[in-house]
């Protein structure tokens, strides 16, 4: 996702209890099968009003938090929605991934705090 409002490794927050609907309770079929959620953010600073993406907001271990995140996982969401405005961040990410090609890469539609769940999932398109 893009930064944290609150939540924490043992904390969720409106964004994270979201997602923890769609993958465990809505019986997609993206998610049979999963039996364990890793939630990490392309930023780590805490914040949730005027939040401006620094760069020392980044944080000093979430480029390998993101990295560990990825290669533990079977399926990759990319839970920032249409509106992520952090285009180094966004290309950093991509890049990340981008060879990592033969797990399922999915998107959502809005971010997850703003969510609904008709929809919300969506393939990620590779352009």
């Amino acid at each position: 996702m893009q930064n944290p409002s609150y939540a924490g490794e043992y904390v969720a927050d409106k964004s994270v209890q979201f997602l923890e609907k769609v993958v465990f309770k809505k019986g997609l079929p993206e998610f049979e099968g999963v039996r364990r959620l890793i939630v990490v953010n392309q930023l780590a600073y805490i914040q949730t009003n005027d939040f401006e993406g620094l760069p020392h907001q980044i944080g000093e271990l979430n480029d390998a938090a993101i990295m560990t995140a990825l290669n533990e996982s079977d399926s990759i969401v990319l839970a920032w929605g249409s509106s992520n405005r952090f285009e180094a961040r966004k290309a950093f990410v991509h890049g990340l991934h981008g060879g990592m090609k033969q797990k399922t890469l999915l998107q959502t539609k809005m971010h997850p705090s703003r969510g609904r769940y008709d929809g919300f999932i969506q393939l990620y398109l590779f352009i």
